[in-house]
């Protein structure tokens, strides 16, 4: 005999909306082989906040993969470039590319939850990253600002690197 389906049970629903889970995460920078990639490698090691690179992750909290995680981020269209590090060292802007891609599961390091959604995350991330401006300029505008912009707008907290940095003190 056929086991009769069952209708999954519902999201938690903040004002009608799921309250989807907003993170952040560093990982390492890309680098060129060789002299380039063992500084970055180090300097990761070494949790030196500036050389990490950093991204937002959306946990959603609706079918159809509450498993699934995505993660948003912006940074070189082609990173491991050496012209692209050049254009970084000399201060100038090269192309960038905001980039997402789907996770099985969350990072078990360098991943902070920073709050939930105001709304529906993933089309709010969709809109946001409609308007991102696409060259990259390391320190003025890279992943930080992106992260920080994203996060603004998913959750409405301004500066959360700066707040996860101060709360990190070894991160710096």
């Amino acid at each position: 005999m056929a086991k009769p389906l069952t209708t999954p049970t519902a999201p938690t629903i903040v004002g009608g909306r799921g309250r989807d889970e907003v993170y952040v995460a560093a990982v390492p920078l890309r680098a060129t082989k060789g002299p380039a990639q063992l500084l970055r490698s180090a300097a990761y090691s070494l949790n030196l906040w500036d050389f990490q690179h950093f991204m937002v992750i959306i946990k959603p909290q609706i079918p159809p993969s509450p498993s699934q995680a995505l993660v948003y981020d912006f940074q070189p269209k082609d990173p491991e470039n050496l012209y692209a590090a050049l254009a970084v060292i000399s201060n100038k802007a090269i192309p960038g590319a905001v980039l997402s891609r789907k996770l099985s599961k969350l990072p078990r390091s360098k991943c902070w939850f920073v709050g939930s959604s105001k709304g529906n995350a993933v089309d709010m991330a969709c809109e946001f990253n409609k308007n991102w401006e696409s060259n990259l300029w390391v320190g003025h505008h890279d992943c930080r600002d992106y992260t920080n912009g994203l996060v603004e707008s998913l959750t409405g907290e301004k500066y959360v690197l700066e707040r996860l940095r101060t709360s990190m003190g070894s991160l710096r």
